[in-house]
């Protein structure tokens, strides 16, 4: 997996994040319709371009 540093701190972490908050019981607990939306009219679709680069 790739990593990057985050700021100072000396740690690594992902590029991609993806915030869960409302996964699970808290939000949706059916696990097959959580879903990652980049809608093709998010910043021109540069939104899809950059997911898309971030999980190859």
């Amino acid at each position: 997996m790739r990593t990057r540093p985050l700021g100072r701190t000396g740690m690594r972490v992902s590029p991609c994040c993806l915030g869960t908050m409302m996964f699970g019981r808290a939000g949706n607990p059916d696990h097959d319709e959580n879903v990652i939306d980049t809608a093709d009219v998010y910043s021109y679709s540069e939104t899809e371009d950059i997911v898309e680069a971030q999980i190859r």
